[in-house]
């Protein structure tokens, strides 16, 4: 290889390569000239680790290592102290680590592929996914192996920079991107208009109005309008092109790219030659409105993405600590169980806890949907994320950082942030044979019209590739999910899995559980049976004296009805059965009726007995004393559910571990005919395997960890936002202020989601269904196609926002979830 010169670039970065320098590097079996030290680094680690098809792929230059160096910090060392890595490492295993990071100087795809590969290969890590969107990465590795600065310096040696997530940071990377956007849309658009000026006398004159100079002035004029519209606003298209092409596919910017390219390059031929027409206006109007659907359309991702963003930018860096009765200043991350918190009003909540002092109006819209305040006083509940609205408030934290409710729902949005709608795919894979197949309509189109009138046949195959980009029919189904997602936050309906919504539409089963559930999932005392000559309070205090050693949710119950405090000695609890002990004396004994049985001295009198609900039952001294009437509370809008379900034609049946009585009680009182009690969580996913054998779409109801197996076999499966942390986990849909009503509002909101879809792509294929035959008959004019273009894709779009306007959506409720 010759010496490089000055007007050598680098194969790595693109920059001139200084005189004199004589750096080189073997890529792809060639000595590759390299303009410093910094780039040869990073092109033979891209070498050494076999990630060549990086240089192969890539579709942009990445920034020089010469100014990324700069920026890298230079005692990596700070990222392995534990003190620095509070604010965003996570324990994921016994030796495993998780942080989420951005990655800085990711300029394509393949950059995004190199990252993956190339830390992917490095000893210790064992996931690595980086998201092209938000530029961030997360990683996880094995801290016996490797350590985090290892990872950093891995980053560092490709010639990118990595630093902990920071969403402000993440926020001005996606300003950036709007802000391009915007300058490219006015580009366009003010080239359009100037070009078009020069246009229209050409269109309005008869023949000898204009003379040939005035005409090749005109043309001129058009050109070097036209060059900052192709070069600066359409250049996207062309990277995405080459890109799609490099990689042997056809995506949507192939057309787009072939379209803009050969209609500019014909007609700047024809301005230099002076011969043939010159069709500069349809190229920049054709630019601007696709600009314009596609600006839409990045407005929507950027939405559906700022929602994870958004949520983790509630809590605080800081919060304020009660030490010996003085507020201090504390970081977040050095918060611990049991710290008593103060929180001002206006201030965010940056702890699960219970309120020891203070009365105040808590806004928790982001974990109920409800945009109105809750009343806070001592001993009520208090969570992380919510703002305090009116008074101050101090709190005793029994949950901080990720063990908070708040991180749990996040990760939860995190999880469905990073999937894709299989209704989204499935449009996408459409969309690539479609491309194809209007590719070969265009160039037979060319063909035919060559041998037909060659003076029309350019501009008319032109007006194909240009009319049929399947731009509308790319749009149609995620600006819809886009828009879904947003309206089922406010309603409080949390969607953690891509597929929730297409699912919850299509439902025509729905399996309730019935404890948490359909039920209030607290325990009450609904009556207490006395035997002849026994008082109401004195068989209550016995049986409560007994009561307080458990902690189980009946005796609680029992518990809470007492006004006396007697008290029982040699107390002693058999698990599952009941408790015995002696009160004022007398052996006496409560629980189940085979426990207290064994007891009594006498068969039980009939009128204790009850079978309405579960009971309880007490003696003392062999004799029977009482029974306890137990139950739980219906919500208050279950039955307004269970028959809007059936009057949308949905099927309902109720699984419960429960007994009978209970669970026949609460299906009369609802209306459920197909009602199962006494349940094993086998024995549930095993009926729930029989329906779907049956056909139906099942969705699945339910709350708490024995239900967590059904909601994973459910085709998609709701969960009580109050419920346990794993019936969450398993869940595709988070009902967060635990009103039933809203799953037949989400119902509703998803079958209109998927008729909005059905429409877009009906329109999308109907547009090309008829555009493309008159394009291909010399109807359809090139600016025509641009117009077409650009009017389908915001057609779609303005299609999708009409999800929202329901009267049942709050405007203001939930914003903080989407």
């Amino acid at each position: 290889m010759n010496a490089p010169t000055e007007a050598a670039a680098c194969y790595h970065c693109g920059l001139p390569v200084p005189v004199g320098v004589r750096l080189q590097v073997r890529v792809d079996g060639e000595a590759r000239a390299m303009c410093c030290p910094g780039c040869q680094a990073v092109a033979q680690a891209i070498v050494d680790n076999g990630l060549e098809d990086y240089y192969r792929h890539r579709d942009a230059l990445p920034e020089s290592p010469r100014d990324a160096a700069a920026l890298v910090p230079s005692e990596l060392e700070l990222f392995d102290m534990p003190a620095f890595q509070e604010g965003f490492v996570r324990l994921a295993g016994e030796h495993e680590r998780e942080a989420d990071l951005i990655l800085e100087g990711i300029t394509c795809a393949a950059c995004i592929w190199l990252n993956e590969r190339h830390l992917g290969q490095l000893k210790g890590v064992t996931a690595v996914q980086v998201n092209y969107t938000t530029r961030r990465a997360r990683v996880r590795w094995d801290e016996q192996r490797i350590r985090l600065s290892d990872i950093l310096a891995g980053v560092a040696e490709l010639g990118y920079r990595a630093h902990p997530f920071d969403p402000q940071r993440s926020e001005e990377v996606a300003q950036r991107e709007r802000r391009s956007a915007l300058w490219r849309l006015f580009v366009a658009g003010f080239g359009m208009m100037q070009v078009m000026m020069y246009a229209y006398p050409a269109y309005i004159a008869r023949a000898g109005d204009m003379t040939p100079t005035v005409i090749g002035i005109m043309r001129w004029a058009s050109l070097i309008l036209t060059l900052p519209v192709v070069l600066y606003s359409a250049a996207p298209f062309f990277r995405r092109a080459w890109r799609d092409l490099s990689m042997r596919r056809l995506g949507m910017d192939v057309p787009v790219a072939l379209g803009i390219g050969s209609a500019f390059l014909a007609s700047m031929w024809a301005t230099l030659s002076g011969a043939g027409e010159v069709y500069f206006d349809s190229v920049t109007m054709f630019v601007f409105f696709l600009l314009a659907g596609r600006y839409l359309e990045m407005l929507a991702r950027q939405r559906a993405s700022r929602g994870v963003e958004a949520v983790t930018r509630l809590i605080p860096a800081y919060a304020r600590r009660i030490e010996a009765g003085v507020d201090e200043r504390v970081p977040i991350a050095s918060l611990a169980e049991g710290d008593l918190l103060r929180v001002l009003p206006g201030e965010v909540i940056v702890a699960d806890g219970v309120v020891t002092d203070g009365r105040s109006e808590v806004d928790e819209s982001w974990l109920t949907g409800e945009s109105r305040p809750v009343t806070k006083a001592v001993n009520d509940e208090v969570f992380a994320g919510s703002i305090n609205a009116a008074s101050p408030l101090v709190f005793r934290a029994r949950h901080v950082a990720d063990a908070t409710r708040f991180s749990a729902l996040r990760r939860l949005m995190e999880r469905a942030a990073s999937e894709r709608p299989r209704i989204v795919e499935q449009a996408d894979r459409v969309a690539g044979r479609f491309v194809a197949v209007l590719l070969l309509l265009a160039v037979a189109t060319g063909l035919y019209w060559w041998q037909v009138d060659p003076a029309h046949a350019f501009w008319i195959f032109v007006s194909v590739l240009v009319v049929s980009c399947p731009c509308a029919l790319s749009l149609a189904t995620p600006a819809a999910m886009t828009v879904a997602t947003d309206a089922f936050g406010r309603l409080g309906l949390l969607v953690t899995r891509a597929h929730a919504i297409e699912t919850l539409a299509r439902a025509d089963w729905f399996v309730f559980d019935k404890t948490g559930t359909l039920t209030e999932g607290r325990i009450r005392l609904r009556e207490v049976r006395t035997a002849p000559g026994i008082e109401r309070a004195d068989a209550l205090a016995v049986a409560a004296a007994l009561e307080r050693q458990s902690e189980h949710a009946i005796a609680q119950a029992i518990v809470a009805a007492d006004t006396a405090t007697r008290p029982a000695t040699d107390v002693r609890v058999t698990a599952g059965q009941g408790v015995e002990g002696r009160v004022d004396g007398l052996a006496c004994a409560i629980g189940r009726h085979a426990f207290v049985a064994a007891r009594a001295t006498a068969p039980i009198p009939e009128s204790l007995r009850a079978d309405a609900a579960s009971e309880v039952m007490l003696v003392r001294d062999g004799q029977w004393l009482a029974s306890f009437i137990i139950d739980d509370a219906l919500r208050g809008d279950a039955l307004e559910m269970i028959r809007g379900l059936r009057a949308q034609g949905c099927g309902v049946s109720l699984f419960s571990g429960d007994a009978k009585g209970p669970v026949h009680g609460v299906a009369d009182a609802l209306g459920i005919e197909d009602a199962r009690a006494g349940m094993t969580p086998e024995a549930k996913h095993a009926a729930l395997r029989a329906l779907q054998e049956q056909g139906h779409t099942i969705a699945m109801v339910g709350d708490g960890i024995n239900d967590a197996p059904v909601l994973a076999g459910a085709h998609v499966s709701i969960a009580m936002g109050g419920g346990t942390e794993l019936a969450r986990n398993q869940a595709d849909i988070l009902l967060l202020n635990d009103a039933l009503s809203r799953i037949l509002d989400g119902r509703r909101l998803a079958r209109r989601t998927l008729g909005i879809v059905r429409q877009n792509l009906g329109w999308a294929f109907a547009y090309n269904t008829l555009s493309v035959p008159a394009a291909m008959l010399g109807w359809v004019t090139p600016w025509m196609a641009g117009i077409g273009m650009g009017a389908s894709s915001l057609l779609v779009v303005l299609n999708a926002l009409r999800i929202a306007r329901r009267r049942n959506i709050p405007r203001k409720a939930g914003d903080l979830l989407v």
